[in-house]
């Protein structure tokens, strides 16, 4: 058994000598039988919240109110859940309630696709009622039961059942598929911060390419924020190779090939509710990746865009190119490392100093004067120190 497992079997342990069961469940265990390594390890007991509560010393109080409380043993934090059943499903995203309840099966019985209904004992026995283990043996992603059923109880697991698709390079089962068609009008109703959590983990996905693909074909993009006229787009993305792409750089992608502008990239980052510092940096990657469609890098373009800007849209534009990811990504950062100067503040000139050496108060014409002397040290024309800077502008200016 993994040593993840088997860290946490006490923990299983001790809620067994107190007269209920427990198991290992969901992702861990999926991600157990994939051979992946496993980042957290989850657990479901027969016992309630308050039961949990009794029996350890140390505990949180997360989402007690769907059965979930923190486990704190020997330093490390186990999510701890009830078995449970939810009610009708109101806005295709949260139960109208949820019931505690003893039986196991029941509880797998509510999960979303069968590779993560399955449950692990301690001694690492599976406890498998929907044949989630076959089903990963087939690389098959497909729902516990109706899958009508699963999507309209949360809308959102159909565009988990993508996301999976994307990581794990499955198929999606054929009634699972015509589903994600017929029901997509269903990803309306949820929100679009839930949205941009799942299509970042299908972005970061190695199949990526294809999953955007069935974005299309599905119908599932036009419930996506600014998406809809984009199904082209979307469809031809599966013709390209972006294996090595940063999810940031998978968004500067997207917006070129949508052939946005600026303006309209902001805007359509904005419907995404992305942070702002993250919008700046994919604007940043489509201004650099517009000039690369028919410029070379230089020591003007490479000093304005910075390190790590040239480099994604260098790394963009090979893909769009087809060629190599890293193709010119050593000269690029070669030639930004001879650069004399990275920006502005290392520039060996102030304000202050133009106004005592010209003798002029504050004014536009400051920023005339920078400009001028950063353009001269970039172009090798100019040595970066002080005596050398004010030396040329004064006979620049006596001209």
């Amino acid at each position: 058994m993994n040593e993840s497992f088997l860290k946490a079997v006490p923990v299983l342990e001790r809620i067994e000598e107190a007269g209920y069961e427990a198991y290992f469940v969901g992702g861990s265990v999926r991600d157990f039988l994939l051979g992946k390594e496993i980042a957290d390890v989850d657990i479901a007991a027969s016992a309630t919240p308050e039961e949990l509560k009794s029996i350890f010393n140390k505990t949180l109080d997360v989402g007690i109110e769907h059965g979930t409380v923190i486990v704190l043993f020997n330093g490390i934090p186990y999510e701890v859940t009830t078995f449970r059943t939810e009610a009708e499903y109101l806005d295709f995203r949260r139960p109208s309630e949820v019931q505690f309840i003893r039986s196991l099966e029941e509880d797998l019985k509510r999960r979303d696709f069968t590779m993560n209904a399955i449950a692990m004992d301690k001694s690492g026995r599976l406890i498998d009622p929907f044949n989630g283990k076959k089903d990963i043996g087939k690389k098959v992603i497909r729902t516990v039961g109706k899958p009508e059923e699963r999507f309209s109880e949360d809308a959102l697991r159909m565009m988990r059942a993508v996301r999976f698709f994307s990581q794990l390079s499955f198929d999606i089962d054929r009634t699972t598929f015509e589903a994600l068609s017929s029901m997509a009008y269903l990803l309306e109703k949820i929100a679009v911060e839930r949205k941009l959590a799942e299509f970042e983990k299908l972005l970061a996905g190695k199949n990526r390419m294809m999953a955007l693909k069935i974005i299309s074909e599905t119908g599932l993009y036009k419930y996506l924020p600014q998406m809809s006229v984009f199904k082209r787009q979307l469809c031809s993305s599966a013709d390209y190779n972006a294996c090595g792409l940063t999810v940031e750089e998978m968004w500067g992608f997207l917006v070129y090939l949508f052939g946005m502008d600026l303006p309209k990239a902001e805007f359509f980052l904005k419907n995404w509710k992305m942070p702002v510092k993250k919008t700046r940096k994919i604007l940043s990657f489509l201004h650099w990746i517009q000039y690369r469609s028919d410029s070379e890098w230089d020591a003007f373009s490479l000093y304005h865009a910075g390190k790590e800007s040239s480099l994604s849209a260098e790394r963009i534009h090979n893909v769009l190119e087809n060629s190599e990811i890293t193709r010119n990504t050593d000269k690029v950062l070669n030639l930004y490392h001879t650069l004399p100067i990275k920006q502005r503040s290392e520039l060996q000139l102030t304000g202050n100093d133009l106004m005592n050496w010209f003798d002029k108060s504050p004014g536009p014409w400051i920023k005339t004067e920078l400009e001028k002397a950063e353009s001269a040290v970039l172009k090798g024309v100019l040595k970066n120190s002080n005596e050398s800077i004010r030396e040329w502008l004064m006979k620049c200016n006596q001209k």
